[in-house]
Parts: C-alpha cells; sequence; structure tokens
C-alpha cells in the first residue's frame, strides 16, 4: 500500500494520493515537500517508489526491505554516477507488550529523511505513522511544513508508545512479586524468568535506538536543521529515561528471583522439619515396636503379667513426653 502527501512549506496539504508519475514533478518544486509511507508494499511498489522515483542507495534499499534485527542511521552523499540526492536512512523500533503473551513485540520503521522528501517503510500498521499522518491533514502544530519536522514527530510518538508498554510490565511485575510471596511454585519461577528475559530484550532495543537519537540529539546531520536538535534532545532523554525505568525493572525481577528463592527454601526447610519431626517422635514407638516384634523365646516379658498393657502405656508416655519437649522447644 502506498500513502503519498505534499505539502507546502506552511503545512497545508496539498495534494494526496500522487500517481507516482507525478512524484518526480512535485520532488523538482521547492515549495513543496513529498511524504510517501509504504505500508506492506509489493515488490513491483518497492522497485518503483525505492529505484525508480528516488533512485535510492542499493545498501539502503536492501536494509529497508530485509529486517534489521539493530537500529541506525547512516547518511548518504551521491557520488558522480549517483541520481539520488541527499539522504538520511534511520532504522527504529517500535514495541508493544501483551500481558496475555508475556513478551515485546516489535515493529520496525524505516526512514528515508531527505531536504524535501520523507519517505516511511513499515510492514504492519503502525499507531505512531497513523497518528501523525492524521494531525498533518489536520494541520495540528504544523508538523507538516518540513520533513525533519514529520520525522520529529514520528519519532516522539514512537518513543511516547513505550510508556504503555512499561506500565503493563509494571503491572506484571507487582504480580510476581505478590506470586513469589505467596505462591512460590515451579509456574512463578517460569513466569519471572520469562519477564526478565523481555526486559533484557527491551534493554537491547532501547541502547542502540538511544546511540541513534544521541546522533540527532548532538546535531551531527546537515539534513536536521538546527533549531530542531533540541526537539530531537528531548526525544532522547526521554528515551533515556524508559532506559533507566527498563534497568530498574530489572533489578526489581532479580529481588523478585532472589525473594522466590528464599521463600522455596523455606518451605523446603519447613518439610524437611516436619519430616523430621515425625521420625523422631515416631522413634519410641518404632523402638519398642521392633523390640517385642522378635518374639524371641526365651524373652522374659513374654511370661511377665500385663507386659501388653505396660509396653502399650510407655510408647504412649514416651511418645507424649517427645512431643512435648518439642512442642516447648516451639519447633512446632
Amino acid at each position: 500500500m502506498i500513502r503519498s502527501f505534499a505539502f507546502t512549506t506552511q503545512g497545508k496539504l496539498h495534494t494526496k494520493d500522487i500517481e507516482p508519475f507525478l512524484m518526480p514533478t512535485l520532488l523538482a518544486d521547492t515549495n513543496l515537500f513529498l511524504w510517501v509511507d509504504l505500508e506492506n508494499p509489493t515488490d513491483f511498489e518497492n522497485k518503483e517508489v525505492l529505484e525508480q522515483i528516488f533512485h535510492f542507495h542499493p545498501l539502503s534499499i536492501e536494509d529497508c526491505v530485509k529486517a534489521s534485527p539493530s537500529p541506525k542511521v547512516e547518511e548518504y552523499s551521491p557520488k558522480d554516477e549517483d541520481l539520488f540526492t541527499p539522504y538520511l536512512f534511520l532504522v527504529i523500533h517500535a514495541v508493544d507488550y501483551s500481558r496475555k503473551d508475556g513478551c515485546f513485540g516489535t515493529n520496525e520503521l524505516n526512514f528515508f529523511l531527505g531536504k524535501n522528501f520523507l519517505v516511511t517503510y513499515h510492514d504492519q500498521p503502525m499507531r505512531s505513522v497513523s497518528t501523525v499522518e492524521e494531525r498533518a491533514l489536520n494541520g495540528t502544530m504544523n508538523i507538516a511544513r518540513a520533513p525533519d519536522r514529520v520525522a520529529h514527530s514520528l519519532l516522539d510518538n514512537l518513543v511516547d508508545n513505550y510508556k504503555p508498554a512499561l506500565d503493563e510490565l509494571s503491572l506484571e511485575i507487582a504480580e510476581l512479586e505478590q506470586l513469589a510471596f505467596q505462591k512460590p511454585s515451579k509456574e512463578t519461577l517460569n513466569k519471572i524468568l520469562q519477564v526478565k528475559k523481555e526486559v533484557l530484550h527491551l534493554r537491547q532495543i532501547i541502547g542502540p535506538q538511544r546511540e541513534v537519537l544521541g546522533r540527532f540529539a548532538a546535531g551531527e546531520f546537515k539534513l536536521v536543521r538546527p533549531h530542531l536538535v533540541p526537539y530531537f534532545r528531548d526525544i532522547y532523554d526521554s528515551l533515556f529515561h524508559i532506559g533507566e525505568v527498563a534497568h530498574g525493572y530489572a533489578d526489581s525481577l532479580t529481588g523478585i528471583l532472589q525473594v522466590y528463592l528464599n521463600m522455596s527454601s523455606n518451605q523446603t526447610g519447613e518439610v524437611v522439619k516436619l519430616l523430621t519431626l515425625i521420625t523422631v517422635i515416631t522413634t519410641p514407638l518404632m523402638m519398642i515396636g521392633t523390640w517385642y516384634g522378635m518374639n524371641f523365646k526365651d524373652m522374659p516379658e513374654l511370661d511377665t503379667r500385663h507386659a501388653y498393657p505396660v509396653a502399650a502405656l510407655f510408647m504412649i508416655l514416651s511418645t507424649g513426653a517427645t512431643y512435648w519437649y518439642f512442642k516447648r522447644k516451639k519447633w512446632f
């Protein structure tokens, strides 16, 4: 699917759903800038837009079409034989957390940012793209006045969408803390390890993206106008804060895991203690019963009158005395 928009330098919509053969003409107009959004495009659409219209470098096209495991930003400047104008190629990832599945889902968003164009590429519908598109069409805050402003809005919304995922993760961790105290079962351990794995995954996503946005915040790229650099720095600060929160979640999960291990150890200790007490309390019964269970012919007790009641009474008294001793020591 191809969505395309041409905006004036005042942020007003000039035209939308542009025919591909008209795009080069609009690109030549210095009073307009072009935003083309490719959502799950076909091979023909990729070739038509990325190669035939914008003539992007083959390496950036390859990185765009194939899934990239890590965020990155690269600056492309044309050589003598190149047909493209200078542009930035950016790979960034949006995240979503499902408490039902217990895992983070990531969607890749690719940018081609030029002086008078912005091309975005993604395989699935993305909330940040649809939100910015709606604001641009409505003229909200004049975000469509230039490609770098639209790119900033996309990145800002993408980072803002991390927060609901973090809220879901926070609730999950709070529930795990309760389970670790109340029901330290094997299922609880599996949940703790699963969430800990996902937090590590989140930190692996945030780390490289923070480095990428740090380059924007430092004003490294000429295609981002200087007066917008503080806005990119604000996004970087937000992502840095998210990274610190994720680090705190990792520490919390380590503490919960330690609590789980302690509770499991206590439960095991209680079971061992109970079994030991049962063994010790029943020792008099076992000794006397074993002794008289031998039934040797010359045992004098066999001919003693009332030997059976006496043995039974002795077993009861010795068992009661053992139980009283442990009770007094508060061992149970």
